[in-house]
This record gives structure tokens, C-alpha cells and sequence, in this order.
């Protein structure tokens, strides 16, 4: 996961590892597609599917990403949301169905977390150097953060539908979009629900940590994954979970950072706020059936910090684990509907 981060969706959240089960006496056929989608890698799983269907199921995963590029992407000057970010004019911009649902989703679960999800936070990133511009040379001042803040804010950003197609508006003419907190998220949902029509029901589909699983494994078991230890470079198992039909996604700050004036510096931005998160919560998964929905929900409970994280995650009944940093290592808060899917 993702939160709101220096390139197009980059793989600078917390990565999960598959959890080999034991071989059952029966292995059913899997194919391993694996490419190249919106700054990071894809890998996916198909279970079930013969050899001779794996360059059109390859082709076809490659064009629906594509597309979610070329309507989401920020990097691409010509994408759809880049286009609405360079758009002045005070009137409706038409974008497709896709680019509509996922900032409707992003605008919910900004008001559903009070803001802590806000995708139009891009030039407060830019102004800590987490962004596309140089890193500042030294701690941005309040007048400059109080300029940069008037062109942000969720409450400046509406979706309107009418019979015939969907618009993004903006009040301020500078308002700028960045979905990278929840987009990639949504890419997964994309390709898991083109292998359900394709009746593959037995596969497990990921796009830079985040991932969606459904059915089966290759050995007829329950799909099995760990959550990594929020270490840089560890790559050791942090918790086994199983999660049936369901996406999981995590958020963390540790490996994107500088320190600046004695400051260490978060790439992960407090939209109340304006500067980078100071907290010591490391790490958030998230539990959710859409994988889009997990993405923008762990980078939000991010921002939150442990105590504000866990009280929101249970009062909506989120399944929710925590690793916080502490003096003596690790300390793990998990939400009770998280403890179902504990292996382990």
C-alpha cells in the first residue's frame, strides 16, 4: 500500500509473502503471469487454467491495466486525471465510468475517516520532497504551508452523474487529484473480477503488495499469506493469515524517509495537519472484500496513529492489525475481527 507517495503508485508500502501449505496429493494446474503495472510489478496466480490460455489471459490483464493507467495515472500527462488536475474552468470535466468510482470511493472514505484519506494532498507532498519536485533544503515554513494548503481539500472536489457520463468538478482551479492511495488497490480488483468471468475463481492477484484472493490454491487448500515484519530489507514473517475470499492491503512509513534539521520526515502526510505523520505506528493491514476499498482504509488508519486507528477500525468493525514501534521491539494491536483469519 501505498500512502501518497513520491511516484505513481510505487511499491513503497509493506510487501506479503505466500505461505507454502503442505503438498496435498493432488496439484491442480496454476499459471504464474507476472508484468509490469503503474511503477511497480503484478504477479497473478491462476489455478486451474491450462497452459495454452496464458498469453491471452496475460494480454487481456495487460490491457485492463493499461487503461486504468491512462484514466489514473499522474505521470502520464495524458491520462484522464491528469488532464482534470490541468483544468481551470469552474464547469464539469467528463471521465470515464472507472475514473468516477474511484474517486467517489476516495471521497467516502474521506468522510468516512474525517479526512485523514484526502487525495488532494499532492502539493503538500511535493512540498516535503516526497513529490516530483527537489527535497526542500530546509523545514518549509508555516507561511509556505499555509499557501499550500489553501489549494488542497476534499470538500473543494465533487462527482456528478447524469443519464449520459460522469464529470469530476473543483472549486479551486488548482485542485489537483492523486489517487495513489487507492488506485492500485482498485487495479487488483480489476483483473480479479476479469478472471471470475472468465470462470477462474481460484486465484490470487497482486499489484505491489496489495492483493486480492479468492477460492482455492493450486494444492485445494485455503490461500495462505504473512504479513512482513516492518523491517527494511528483513523479509521475514511477521503473522500467517488466511482470508478466504477477501483483499488484504498494508500501509507503512519506515521505508520512505529523510531527516532534515534534526527531523525525521515522514512520506506519509497528515491532511489535518499539512506535515509528515509523527507518530510510532509502523504498520496497518487491512482486512476488506474490495482490495480498493483496503488500500484507501490502511493508508487513512495511517495517518490516524495506534489509538485513533484502533478506535475507528472497531467502531466500524474493520479487520485491522497493528504493529507500533516501541523501545522493546514491536508491539501488535489487532481489531477482534481481525483474530478470525490469525494462522499460525
Amino acid at each position: 500500500m501505498m500512502s501518497y507517495v513520491t511516484k505513481w503508485l510505487a511499491p513503497l508500502g509493506l510487501a506479503f509473502l505466500l505461505v507454502a501449505c503442505k503438498p496435498a496429493t493432488v496439484e491442480h494446474p496454476q499459471l504464474h503471469l507476472t508484468g509490469n503495472t503503474m511503477g511497480t510489478y503484478y504477479s497473478v496466480k491462476v489455478v486451474g487454467a491450462e497452459e495454452s490460455r496464458a498469453q491471452v489471459l496475460q494480454a487481456e490483464i495487460d490491457r485492463r491495466l493499461e487503461r486504468v493507467n491512462e484514466q489514473m495515472s499522474t505521470y502520464r500527462e495524458d491520462s484522464e486525471l491528469s488532464r482534470f488536475n490541468r483544468f481551470g474552468e469552474p464547469t464539469p470535466f467528463r471521465v470515464s465510468a472507472d475514473t468516477a468510482r474511484v474517486v467517489t470511493a476516495a471521497l467516502q472514505l474521506g468522510r468516512m475517516t474525517e479526512g485523514a484519506l484526502d487525495v488532494t494532498v499532492g502539493p503538500l507532498v511535493n512540498l516535503w520532497g516526497f513529490g516530483p519536485d527537489a527535497r526542500p533544503t530546509r523545514v518549509p515554513s508555516l507561511q509556505q504551508l499555509a499557501q499550500i494548503r489553501e489549494r488542497t481539500g476534499l470538500q473543494h472536489l465533487r462527482v456528478t452523474v447524469d443519464s449520459e457520463a460522469e464529470y469530476l468538478y473543483k472549486q479551486l482551479p488548482e485542485l489537483a487529484v492523486d489517487l495513489s492511495a487507492i488506485a492500485k488497490g482498485f487495479g487488483v480488483d480489476v483483473v480479479s473480477e476479469y478472471l471470475a468471468e472468465q470462470g477462474l475463481t481460484d486465484h490470487l492477484v497482486e499489484i505491489g503488495g496489495e492483493v486480492r484472493l479468492s477460492g482455492l490454491n493450486a494444492h485445494g487448500q485455503p490461500w495462505r499469506i504473512a504479513v512482513e515484519k516492518p523491517e527494511t530489507g528483513s523479509g521475514s514473517v511477521q503473522q500467517v493469515i488466511a482470508i478466504g475470499n477477501s483483499s488484504v492491503a498494508t500501509s507503512g512509513d519506515y521505508r520512505n524517509y529523510y531527516e532534515l534539521d534534526g527531523q525525521r520526515l515522514s512520506h506519509t502526510i497528515d491532511p489535518q495537519t499539512g506535515r509528515p505523520i509523527t507518530h510510532q505506528l509502523a504498520s496497518v493491514t487491512v482486512i476488506h472484500p474490495s482490495c480498493m476499498i483496503a488500500d484507501g482504509l490502511a493508508t487513512a488508519l495511517t495517518v490516524m496513529g495506534t489509538e485513533r486507528a484502533l478506535v475507528f477500525a472497531e467502531q466500524h468493525q474493520l479487520a485491522v492489525y497493528l504493529l507500533t514501534k516501541t523501545d522493546e521491539g514491536f508491539r501488535v494491536d489487532m481489531t477482534s475481527a481481525f483474530k478470525k483469519y490469525l494462522r499460525g
